[in-house]
């Protein structure tokens, strides 16, 4: 599993029942978590004082309680800066496991000794996006929601990375690889964060299991000569790590080589020392 354990202003201190109790800077979620099946004491104090509890409703969706929480805040992670604010179906703006994928391929392209083109979809508010220009990398950044993408430009700022080679584009995913593809457009490096469900913004349809192989058959189409990595992660419980690898493997290791490999990822709970999963992803390497 790879475990992002890089942090300090986040950390997940306890989970059960359910729910997990976390620490977002100076500030105690509790948010439901489908993966948390026990039921063990909580005992920590944060469980009976939270600053901000999403309730799940029975009938779907849900609704926050709040309690001395801002509308906004920040937290940092390395040289980076997100601007958090709690929203509809419990997210706050950010997915703290992802950092052990930032890591990795920010090392990839500091050590890569030339310049690195990154296409990211399904980009959400740039976590990826930031974390790959901080390391030296010209990034397009890909997303359906204007939101998302005016979200992931504030972090941008935030992170004194306004000035940086970032192309933000709304767009349907699918869509604009098919352009890329037919304008002759090359990246050196992939990365991708699919929904398992969601719409474009012209009421597109996408569904991963029926749509996550097709597109990484056309982004192949769109690698450099020399492509650095290839990511791909999930969050639908049914694509196992495995399947991950398998995809990965039949349509890039033919034409280049190299090495895949997939994982669980995960974030150590303070409570227990224990891992709560969090979704999977796949990584290709040259």
């Amino acid at each position: 599993m790879w475990i992002a354990d890089n942090w300090k202003d986040y950390q997940v201190i306890d989970c059960s029942k359910g729910e997990k109790l976390e620490r977002w800077g100076d500030y105690l979620l509790i948010r439901p978590d489908p993966q948390v099946i026990w039921d063990t004491p909580r005992t920590h104090h944060g469980w009976r004082s939270p600053n901000g509890h999403y309730h799940r409703s029975s009938k779907g969706g849900g609704e926050w309680e709040f309690f001395h929480l801002p509308q906004q805040w920040s937290i940092g992670y390395r040289e980076l800066t997100f601007n958090l604010k709690p929203f509809s179906f419990k997210h706050t703006g950010l997915f703290p496991e992802q950092a052990a994928n930032w890591d990795w391929f920010g090392e990839k392209i500091r050590n890569a000794g030339r310049p690195v083109k990154v296409l990211n979809l399904f980009a959400y508010t740039g976590g990826a996006t930031l974390s790959a220009a901080a390391a030296g990398a010209s990034v397009t950044h890909v997303d359906a929601s204007k939101g998302m993408v005016g979200w992931a430009r504030e972090n941008a700022v935030s992170s004194g990375l306004g000035d940086a080679p970032i192309r933000w584009l709304v767009d349907d995913c699918v869509k604009f690889v098919e352009r890329e593809i037919r304008r002759g457009s090359r990246y050196d490096a992939v990365i991708m964060d699919p929904p398992s469900y969601g719409r474009g913004p012209k009421g597109e349809i996408w569904k991963i299991e029926e749509a996550i192989h097709p597109l990484i058959r056309l982004c192949v189409q769109l690698l450099s000569e020399a492509p650095l990595f290839f990511l791909v992660n999930s969050y639908t419980t049914g694509l196992a790590p495995a399947v991950l690898t398998y995809m990965l493997s039949t349509e890039i290791c033919p034409r280049y080589g190299g090495h895949v490999q997939s994982e669980e990822i995960g974030l150590m709970v303070k409570e227990t020392g224990l891992v709560l999963p969090c979704g999977a992803s796949g990584r290709w390497e040259g």
